[in-house]
This record gives structure tokens, sequence and C-alpha cells, in this order.
């Protein structure tokens, strides 16, 4: 298969789970849905979930809207930390939908488990995938590479399950991030280099592959990356992150490429590092 080479961009220089419901609790009825809106919170239409905090006439909040509010949204009386044992009962009987049921998500679940569920959620909202916090974007799946291709128009896409990853002056002082996407077997991957510091006055590079997708399609995919050069290789095999997870827990932890300064320099050329990715189905 032919080989594409293409320069990564350094932003800012020129250059679904099926649907599936829990096992409901002994004695759930027909009728879960109608308690479950018992619970819904005046302020943000949430849950209120146990423990369960009323105010003198026995009116609900939840346990984010509460600390924000100086008098009960429904009565206008005084805020009491009255703990209501009875509707904590009755919430341990009830399953819940999914807080992005709205998105699609299907699944109703026990109050105890629904904070974990939401946590990894497929149906949860995308961020924008682009290292760094400067990009507020957020939205559908199907929405990822239409953004991308609209608001970071100055990143280049590569087709094929084998190309070069260019990553052009890797001397830039500070800490820099290279980015470009690479689209094949009908999906597409976001593959970054970030050069930090990440102990005094050491840089690191650190190199990861994220698949466009969810993490159980992200299961289906291997990557490799590979530094050839000079009669050395450097490589690194894994399975792609979704890009839900985001990159810097792989960076905390070094699940990904690293090398630092001194071993870039082995590979590079002219202040230019190209770095070989290869997509694979599982």
């Amino acid at each position: 298969m032919s080989c594409q080479t293409s320069p990564a961009l350094v932003p800012g220089t020129s250059t679904g789970t099926s649907s599936q419901t829990a096992p409901a609790p002994a004695g759930t009825t027909a009728s879960n849905s109608e308690l479950a809106s018992l619970f819904e919170c005046p302020v943000c239409f949430d849950y209120v979930l146990p423990p369960i905090l009323q105010c003198h006439s026995g009116h609900l909040v939840c346990t984010a809207c509460r600390p924000k509010l100086t008098s009960c949204p429904t009565c206008r009386g005084p805020l009491e930390s009255i703990r209501n044992l009875a509707m904590e009962k009755v919430a341990n009987s009830v399953l819940f939908p999914c807080k992005y049921a709205s998105c699609g998500c299907e699944i109703t679940l026990p109050h105890a488990k629904k904070a974990d569920h939401e946590e990894l959620c497929e149906f949860r909202p995308y961020l924008c995938p682009c290292p760094g916090d400067f990009c507020k974007w957020q939205g559908s799946l199907d929405a990822v590479m239409p953004h991308l291709m609209h608001e970071h128009d100055s990143i280049t896409t590569l087709q094929g399950e084998d190309i070069v990853f260019l990553a052009t002056d890797i001397n830039l002082p500070g800490a820099v991030d290279w980015v470009m996407t690479q689209s094949c077997f009908g999906v597409h991957f976001m593959l970054v280099l970030e050069k930090q510091e990440k102990y005094d006055g050491h840089q690191q590079f650190f190199a990861i592959v994220q698949l466009i997708g969810s993490h159980k399609q992200a299961e289906d995919f291997a990557y490799r990356l590979e530094l050839n050069g000079h009669r050395r290789r450097l490589t690194w095999e894994a399975t792609p992150r979704s890009i839900h997870d985001g990159i810097a827990t792989a960076i905390r932890k070094s699940d990904c490429l690293v090398f630092d300064t001194n071993v870039a320099e082995f590979f590079a050329e002219d202040g230019n590092l190209s770095i070989n990715v290869t997509i694979s189905m599982c």
C-alpha cells in the first residue's frame, strides 16, 4: 500500500451502545416512569437522589442545585436540612433514566448505579478532541468530523491504514501539539504528538492515536507508531483510545509512545520528525 506524508498541524500556528435495561428491583411496577417523575428537581429537572433533603413543606431539590439557592424554589420557604427517609425508600425501588436519554440512551437503572453509568455512557456529548481547552464545542459523534473540518480546517487528513505523521519544527520552545487525522476502515482517527515539560527542565514527547468513536468501537482496532532511521527503531503498539477519554490520562500514565528530546534528535531530520502510523483491525 502506498504511504502518504503530510505535515501535522501545530494549533495556533500558520501552518452507541445497544439499548438495554438494568434488572428491575423487586416490587417495581409498570408505573415506574410515574414514580421517577416524582423525583424531578424543580430547578434543573434532573432527579433528586438519596440522600434526599426537603424543605419544611416537604418540597425537594437536587443536591447540585441546593447550594445555589437561598429558599425553596416551590414555596419560597426557608431551605431545611430535613431528611426525607420515605422518599429515599421509594427511590430504592425506582429505575431512573440515564441523563442522556434525550441523546438516545435507553438504559434505566437504580439510583446507586446511575452516576457510574453516566460517566461512561456512550451517548454523552463528545467534546472537541483537539488538544488544549481553547475549543469549548461539544456535540454528537456524527458531528465531530464536520466540526473539525469547519472549525479546525487546517488539520490535515490522510487516507489509508498506513501513513506518515510528519511533525515539523519539533525544536519549537515550550509546550507544543501536532495534530492530524487519519481515515481508514470507514472510521476516523486523531493522531496527536504533544511536547511538554513533564519534569523540571526535562521535555518529553507523547504520541497517541484516538478513535473518533466509542469505547466499544475502539476495541476493534490496534495501532502501531514507529520511529525509524539512522539504523534505529522505536515502536509502540496499543489499542486506540476513544476521544471520550481524551489524552490527559494516557499522558499522565505514560500509556503512549514516550520519548525525550535526545531520542527525538536521533530520528529527526532538519528539525522535522516522521512517525509511521499503521492502523489494523483486530
